[in-house]
């Protein structure tokens, strides 16, 4: 395996579930400076991009998609045993504070509002992936 090959399988995959093309390019550009990236543009792609090897370290959900709430992607994949410990943060416009509970009932380790600060998304990521 090359040296950039070997880099590149060190990293820690994100899966961004993203609908919004300007927002997803955006988060992939400044994410995949330091991880491996792949987005997907609705719920039931989110379930089965992160059920697939090799899975993800972190989901990154909006939640409101097409097919699949954010909300029903992480419902579903604290049901299953190989996937419940991801951790999971949504990134959304639903900024109330029954919104937010909700997020966090169905296992969010944050909940991030949009418009948000470029600086907030990395660090919760960091956080979330315990990365420096």
């Amino acid at each position: 395996m090359s040296a950039a090959g070997a880099q590149a399988s060190e990293k820690k995959r994100i899966l961004i579930a993203e609908d919004d093309p300007a927002i997803a390019v955006m988060l992939t550009r400044i994410l995949r400076q330091d991880y491996q990236v792949i987005h997907v543009a609705d719920g039931p792609a989110a379930l089965a991009r992160a059920s697939a090897e090799p899975r993800p370290d972190l989901l990154l959900l909006d939640i409101m998609m097409p097919g699949l709430d954010g909300l029903d992607v992480a419902r579903r994949i604290r049901l299953h045993p190989e996937l419940k410990k991801i951790p999971i943060i949504f990134l959304t416009a639903k900024s109330g504070p029954t919104d937010v509970i909700k997020g966090i009932q169905h296992g969010a380790r944050s909940y991030i509002t949009k418009p948000f600060k470029l600086d907030e998304v990395l660090s919760k990521v960091k956080k979330a992936l315990n990365t420096k």
